[in-house]
C-alpha cells in the first residue's frame, strides 16, 4: 500500500489543535479594507475553527495530520 498524498494546500491553511480540532483563519481580510469596520477587522485576524460539518472532508485531504 503506497503512502498517502496530502493536500498541499490545505496543509498550509489548517492546523489541528490540542483537543484534536482543525483550526482555520477567517477569510474575507486581504483587500478592499476601507469598508469594512476597525471591530470588523480586528475580529478577522483572530482565527476560528472548522464547523464539524466540513472537519471530515478535511481530515481526510490531511491524512497525516
Amino acid at each position: 500500500m503506497p503512502k498517502m498524498k496530502t493536500n498541499r494546500g490545505a496543509a498550509k491553511r489548517f492546523k489541528t489543535t490540542g483537543t484534536g480540532k482543525i483550526k482555520r483563519n477567517k477569510a474575507f481580510s486581504s483587500h478592499i479594507l476601507t469598508k469594512k469596520s476597525t471591530k470588523r477587522k480586528r475580529n478577522l485576524r483572530q482565527s476560528g475553527l472548522v464547523d464539524s460539518s466540513n472537519a471530515k472532508a478535511i481530515k481526510k485531504i490531511l491524512p497525516y495530520m
